[in-house]
């Protein structure tokens, strides 16, 4: 007799489908040429579900859908996760002290947006790359010649204005260009052209604000949520790991953690 390709999965006995492994394992990332991980995943997963099934059970709880977007409500076991979930994970909100503490320790995290203010030159189509350089090697020598090269040779409708972008906040350009700017002083034009998808850019940084640091009165129920989610993120992990610690499971190890 053959051995299944794939182990019996059960947990107290109750045994979880290959079909429901198979079609949970959709929503699990593996290794290219690795499937087995999305399954081995999936079944944790399943597992875990079926384990907060049985809890919601023992605790009495009933169904009770609720709408989660405007005529779509959730399945009667949803329903039960969600209601188990509220009530054996119980989060303490964080005290005045605890987040004016994270505050104080993390300076750096709770700072308004640098602003920038930056103009380009931008070369496209066939040899933009050997173009540029050449224009970062000749604005080298001749700084102050910038406004008039890009009025004359930039492909940005900013050459208009000399090559002004205007003033500019982080996720407002391309990476690639937002981290030239970072790396300039102001006054500095790139020595080598910065590629994007647009094309060669020879950036210069016109005047750089660096961002200050906010006042715990503005970024206090930003910390406070923050602090919330990850105390639910831990409450939830233990929760899940001490319905795993007393569960009866066959066929798959449950390291990693299933939560």
């Amino acid at each position: 007799m053959n051995k299944p390709l794939l182990p019996r999965i059960a947990v107290n006995g109750v045994e979880i489908p290959p079909a429901a492994i198979a079609a949970e394992a959709q929503n699990h990332a593996a290794p290219k040429g690795k499937p087995g991980l999305a399954w081995m995943a999936a079944a944790r997963a399943l597992v875990l579900r079926q384990l907060m099934l049985d809890e919601a059970q023992r605790r009495g709880l009933t169904a009770d859908p609720q709408e989660v977007a405007p005529g779509q409500f959730e399945t009667d076991e949803e329903a039960l996760l969600r209601a188990v979930i509220d009530e054996a994970v119980t989060v303490i909100a964080p005290s005045e002290d605890e987040v004016r503490a994270l505050w104080l320790a993390e300076p750096d995290r709770f700072r308004s947006a640098p602003l920038w203010s930056a103009s380009h030159i931008l070369l496209t189509g066939e040899g933009a790359a050997e173009r540029a350089a050449l224009v970062a090697t000749d604005l080298a020598a001749k700084p102050a010649a910038f406004a008039n090269t890009a009025r004359e040779i930039s492909q940005c409708p900013s050459a208009a204005n000399a090559g002004n972008l205007g003033q500019l906040t982080p996720g407002q350009t391309v990476p690639p260009f937002e981290a030239a700017l970072r790396q300039l002083k102001e006054g500095e034009i790139t020595a080598q052209p910065v590629e994007t998808q647009f094309g060669w850019h020879v950036i210069r940084l016109d005047a750089h604000a660096p961002g200050r640091p906010l006042p715990f009165e503005t970024v206090a129920p930003r910390i406070r949520e923050a602090m919330e989610k990850k105390h639910w993120v831990e409450a939830m992990h233990a929760f899940a790991q001490r319905l795993l610690d007393a569960a009866d499971v066959e066929g798959i190890s449950l390291q990693p953690a299933a939560a």
